[in-house]
């Protein structure tokens, strides 16, 4: 364990309690004298004092952990990047403000955040009054899409009430793992007089895969799906008559800004819940720690997609059970990011796309293969990264098909629990730099950057010369 001085987040801690110094270190079994060099940052925090912690006030060790500090540092860049700020904030103050003053760091983001809001809606006006050249200078407004994004990376991608939820209710079906269908269907049957029908995909409509009908208590389920899709949405309809009270309350919890973000936030919690219950946690983890996270033999022993193993890899962080702790994106060809879910420290730039020298966006030019990188952040953390294509489509011969690569991906430190590790030198120094975005990427001699270094303005010269590969195209 490294030295960590968590002096100002015991304080707080102790102030939350209202305890003296006394009683404090009366209830973790130590002196006054330790506690007081402990809280003055002259003694870093030590495992058996996190444990008396953890004992005492059930406080989760992770909370004192570098992961969390390193997801605000990564906050506090991206909204610290601005050059109009005047000020080039080097990562040892930024790393002192998350370790020490955490909350301090995350009102700083949460003001950039409405700032950001507010620039938005002034660019919108601006652009309804005709002037575009404010409205080109503002960033790209916030969706409800993005802000119920935002609520999942708050949350590290785990809903303890609905994933713990999940679990009892796949106890109590006891069905085969794999075959869960009819054991769904069964489920809605005894438990909710639920009828499930399949029927042609144009009774229900375009696009429709599910349709419920409360009052003949009839589920319709589109031809169009294979056995694990038509396991997960009636696992999704077991949510929304099952849990409606409690993904609600979460929802209310959360204070969205808007019915659309409320109403998403439902959508995405019940889609949690559905993932959650044919994929229930204690046997999910432990099948995935058997075979070393193989998505493929996992896909194959739950009969569910690439994706959604990918996506239910993410969320393994229960307290006292936690699997590797992945991040999960999904993008189109274009770039787009459609999904985005981080169970701990890496951080998604909001701002300007992703990086071009990501293995995710190589995997288009190999569809279906999975392809491995080794990938170092400017911080100099070194990940280990597993990218592959998928397609959904529906209909015959003509019919479009959506193609997306998603990306799974840990830090180094974990690289030897995975079986995609297999072959490859483990070694930062060999890693592929890579950035948050080209737009807030401080590496100045990267090929493929789209915009200057973040932090600072180009001089005459270094403008000559970044514009003269498009200037030789011409």
């Amino acid at each position: 364990m490294k030295k960590t001085f968590m002096g100002v987040r015991l304080k707080r801690l102790r102030e939350e309690q209202r305890l003296t110094q006394a009683a404090l270190a009366g209830k973790l079994g130590i002196s006054l004298s330790y506690l007081n060099q402990l809280e003055n940052n002259q003694r870093p925090l030590t495992v058996p004092v996190l444990l008396a912690l953890n004992s005492v006030f059930g406080l989760d060790v992770q909370s004192f952990a570098e992961g969390d500090e390193a997801r605000l540092i990564s906050d506090l860049r991206e909204a610290l990047a601005d050059p109009s700020l005047g000020e080039t904030i080097a990562i040892a103050e930024l790393r002192e403000l998350a370790q020490n003053m955490p909350a301090v760091g995350r009102a700083l983001v949460n003001l950039n955040r409405k700032y950001r809001d507010a620039a938005e809606q002034y660019a919108a006006l601006s652009a309804r009054l005709g002037d575009d050249r404010q409205a080109a200078a503002a960033v790209l407004p916030s969706t409800p899409f993005e802000e119920v994004r935002d609520f999942f990376y708050r949350r590290h991608n785990y809903i303890a009430e609905l994933d713990e939820a999940a679990e009892a209710i796949a106890g109590r079906m006891e069905f085969s793992i794999g075959r869960m269908t009819p054991g769904l269907i069964s489920y809605l049957k005894s438990r909710h007089g639920v009828n499930v029908l399949v029927g042609a995909a144009g009774e229900l409509g375009p696009g429709t895969q599910r349709l419920f009908d409360p009052r003949a208590r009839t589920l319709r389920l589109s031809t169009s799906l294979h056995s694990g899709q038509q396991a997960f949405q009636l696992a999704t309809q077991i949510a929304i008559l099952e849990l409606d009270e409690t993904i609600r309350a979460i929802v209310e919890h959360a204070k969205f800004t808007g019915d659309e973000s409320r109403g998403l936030a439902r959508i995405g919690l019940a889609n949690y819940f559905a993932g959650a219950l044919i994929l229930p946690y204690s046997i999910f983890l432990n099948e995935a720690e058997r075979c070393r996270y193989d998505i493929e033999l996992l896909s194959q022993l739950f009969g569910v997609g690439f994706e959604t193993i990918c996506h239910r890899l993410s969320t393994l962080q229960r307290h006292n059970a936690r699997g590797v702790p992945f991040f999960f994106i999904r993008v189109d060809r274009a770039g787009n990011i459609s999904k985005r879910q981080s169970a701990t420290d890496f951080h998604f730039s909001r701002v300007g796309g992703t990086c071009p020298l990501w293995n995710v966006y190589e995997a288009f030019a190999s569809p279906g293969r999975i392809l491995t990188q080794l990938a170092r952040m400017p911080d100099g953390r070194a990940y280990l990264w597993v990218a592959r294509t998928v397609s959904h489509g529906r209909g015959g011969y003509g019919a479009p098909t959506k193609t997306f690569a998603v990306a799974l991906g840990c830090d180094i430190s974990h690289a030897a629990r995975i079986v995609y590790s297999e072959g490859l030198k483990i070694d930062p120094s060999l890693a592929t730099p890579i950035g948050m975005g080209c737009k807030v990427c401080e590496r100045p001699d990267c090929p493929q950057r789209a915009f200057p270094p973040a932090g600072r303005s180009l001089n005459v010269d270094e403008t000559r010369s970044y514009f003269a590969p498009y200037a030789a195209s011409r």
